[in-house]
């Protein structure tokens, strides 16, 4: 399951760039918003709230700006667009399960953007469900094993409940796979023990991968990036391996 993940890894070193032109904090406030508007604005009861405002804090955003988005997202402020979230399902080269969720507040524009992309690197746009039953929604942890005690990781993981534990043979990371419910349990024991993680989320984890490499590689890496640099674009989730090495290069 490690494959898309290891692009996720990936992406964690290019977020500094990510948040220097400000795509970032669009992005995330956005999401606030959006979180705010379903759950209401106490991030006490609003699990989702508060998963982003962390992420909006990772990224060195200001205190004012969250509290600005949350606002606007509850009605307190006036100026938040009717954000809604939406779902695309597609294929990548060589048959990639592809998954898009999107905040919009125009669906018929954000669809052609969505298409258009996939048009242009050898994927196409599928109907609602033709591949979101290859994805299972779990809580998901990476680490960088550089930076912590993967016995450490192990232990604790497993003392709060966590579903799955993989340290993949050919990168440099742990991941940890949990169930919905257990996410914030396992997250406060690592956030207690003071273990750093690159990524804490709730994602879509594949149960198959399409292993690429080449061309194929190449375009599927395009895709995924042209995806994410849509505005309207949230997270997208896909289930191709690709190694380590190869990726890193055409990342680069």
């Amino acid at each position: 399951m490690s494959g898309h993940n290891k692009w996720s890894s990936i992406k964690h070193k290019k977020a500094k760039e990510d948040a220097k032109r400000g795509k970032l904090f669009s992005k995330l406030i956005r999401e606030i918003q959006v979180a705010a508007r379903m759950g209401g604005g106490n991030p006490d009861t609003n699990p989702r709230l508060r998963a982003v405002i962390e992420k909006a804090k990772a990224a060195n955003m200001p205190q004012e700006n969250i509290i600005r988005a949350i606002k606007k997202g509850t009605g307190e402020l006036e100026g938040g667009a009717k954000y809604e979230e939406v779902i695309y399902e597609g294929y990548g080269p060589n048959g990639v399960a592809v998954m898009v969720k999107a905040l919009t507040d125009n669906k018929r524009r954000t669809a052609a953007d969505v298409r258009h992309i996939f048009s242009k690197y050898g994927g196409s746009l599928g109907e609602t469900g033709c591949v979101s039953w290859l994805f299972n929604e779990r809580g998901y942890f990476l680490f960088n094993k550089d930076e912590v005690d993967p016995d450490q990781v192990m232990e604790i993981a497993l003392d709060a409940g966590a579903e799955d534990i993989n340290e993949p043979e050919d990168d440099n990371i742990i991941e940890v796979i949990t169930d919905v419910k257990d996410f914030e349990k396992v997250k406060k024991a690592f956030d207690e023990a003071g273990i750093k993680y690159t990524s804490a989320q709730i994602s879509m984890i594949p149960q198959t991968q399409v292993k690429l490499s080449g061309k194929a590689a190449e375009q599927m890496l395009k895709l995924m990036e042209a995806l994410e640099e849509l505005d309207d674009v949230d997270e997208v989730y896909a289930n191709f391996d690709i190694s380590v090495e190869e990726m890193e290069k055409l990342a680069s």
